[in-house]
C-alpha cells in the first residue's frame, strides 16, 4: 500500500492528541465554528496548536472566515495548514493564502459524480483538497456528520491532485475506503468519537489498528491478484 496521510480531526484534549501522535497521525486539526460540537475558541485551540511542537502538521477549520479572524489565526497560532470548509470562492481561497503564507486546503462537499465538478476550479488555487460528504438535510454543520458518500464515483479521478477523503469513516470502512477511492489522504473525526465532539483514544487507537492491518494484508493481496 503506497503511502498516505492520516488526518485526525477536531481534537481537543492532551490525551487524544497525544493518542493521534503517538501512532502517527501526519495531521491533526483543530475546529474553529461556534455551531460545531467539536469548537474551541483562539485561546484553547493556540495552546493545543503549540503543544504538537511539530510532531505533526496541524491544520485549523473554520468555515467562511472573515479577514479579521484569518489574521488572526496566522499572526497568533501558525498553524502548518488553514482547512476551508465553507462556501469560499477560489477567489476568495487565493486572497487567503496570499494574506498569510499559510498552506490552504479547502473541502468541497460530494454526493454524487456532477458535485466532483467543482475541483477543477480549486485545482492550483488551494494546495490541497479535501472531498468530504454533503451535509445530511437539517444538519447545519458542513463536516463532521458521520455520513459517507460513494466512494465508487472517485474511481475515475485523476489521482494527481492530492485529495483527502472525508465523510462518514472509522476503522470499520477505513479499509474500504482507501482501496475503492484511492485517495492521498484520510481524514476521520466522527468515526474515532464516543459522543458528538468526544474523542475517544480507544477509537484512535483502533483506527490505526485498522490501518495497520491494511498494511500487513496489501502485499498479500497484491500477490493473490497476480
Amino acid at each position: 500500500m503506497r503511502a498516505f496521510d492520516v488526518k485526525i480531526c477536531g481534537l481537543s484534549t492532551p490525551a487524544t492528541i497525544a493518542a493521534a501522535l503517538q501512532r502517527g497521525a501526519s495531521h491533526v486539526g483543530f475546529v474553529h465554528f461556534a455551531k460545531s460540537p467539536r469548537h474551541l475558541d483562539v485561546e484553547a485551540m493556540e495552546e493545543l496548536v503549540g503543544s504538537v511542537a511539530g510532531r505533526a502538521e496541524t491544520v485549523i477549520v473554520t468555515v467562511d472566515p472573515d479577514d479579521d479572524l484569518v489574521a488572526r489565526f496566522a499572526a497568533e497560532m501558525r498553524p502548518d495548514w488553514l482547512q476551508l470548509h465553507g462556501k469560499e470562492s477560489p477567489e476568495r481561497v487565493a486572497a487567503i493564502k496570499a494574506s498569510t503564507g499559510l498552506k490552504i486546503m479547502k473541502a468541497l462537499p460530494v454526493a454524487e459524480a456532477a458535485d466532483l465538478a467543482a475541483i477543477a476550479d480549486y485545482l492550483g488555487v488551494a494546495d490541497r483538497l479535501l472531498l468530504d460528504s454533503k451535509r445530511p438535510k437539517g444538519s447545519s454543520l458542513p463536516g463532521g456528520n458521520g455520513v459517507a458518500f460513494d466512494w465508487r464515483i472517485l474511481a475515475g479521478l485523476d489521482p494527481a491532485p492530492p485529495y483527502m477523503l472525508s465523510g462518514g469513516i472509522d476503522a470499520d470502512n477505513v479499509v474500504d475506503a482507501i482501496r475503492i477511492a484511492r485517495p492521498s489522504g484520510i481524514d476521520v473525526s466522527s468515526g474515532v468519537e464516543s459522543a458528538p465532539g468526544v474523542k475517544d483514544v480507544g477509537r484512535i487507537h483502533s483506527f490505526f489498528d485498522a490501518l495497520d492491518r491494511l498494511r500487513m494484508d496489501e502485499p498479500a493481496r497484491k500477490a493473490r491478484a497476480s
